[in-house]
């Protein structure tokens, strides 16, 4: 509810656990607007993995970005903090558990204010407005 982003949508089991799957590493692209100043020793743990807890993530791309360009105004809009900056990170996971951009990023000291999905392997928001959709060639996400 809290998220944005790219949705597929399919009723094809074998495409859909292809997609969810973490045998077959589909990589899933993140842009997470954190609170603070991101360092690059949080970048790194992301990088490494961060102990959640309950498991361990696998390694991850983290970079820090610009706020993407064309990005949408967020309705409601992320808390302000004047005294508080804010930085935006793009994430490659190869996995997906349930709320793990913001329990890695709340782990490594920068919670997520805003969280957008930006692709899934080979298909992304790129052209889309909120609320527009395309039909896309399963063998394209296959691939």
């Amino acid at each position: 509810m809290d998220s944005e982003g790219l949705v597929l949508l399919t009723d094809d089991g074998a495409l859909q656990a292809r997609i969810s799957s973490p045998r077959y590493k589909l990589a899933k692209v993140y842009w997470a607007q954190v609170e603070g100043a991101i360092t690059e020793a949080a970048l790194q743990a992301l990088r490494a993995g961060v102990d959640l807890g309950d498991f361990h993530t696998r390694p991850a791309a983290a970079r820090q970005i610009e706020e993407p360009p064309g990005l949408w105004p967020r309705d409601p809009p992320i808390r302000h903090r004047a005294s508080i900056p804010t930085s935006w990170i793009e994430l490659t996971l190869r996995e997906g558990k349930n709320r793990q951009v913001r329990r890695m990023t709340a782990r490594t000291g920068f919670p997520t204010l805003r969280l957008v999905r930006a692709a899934i392997g080979r298909v992304s928001l790129e052209g889309l407005l909120p609320g527009q959709w395309r039909e896309v060639d399963p063998a394209v996400i296959r691939r």
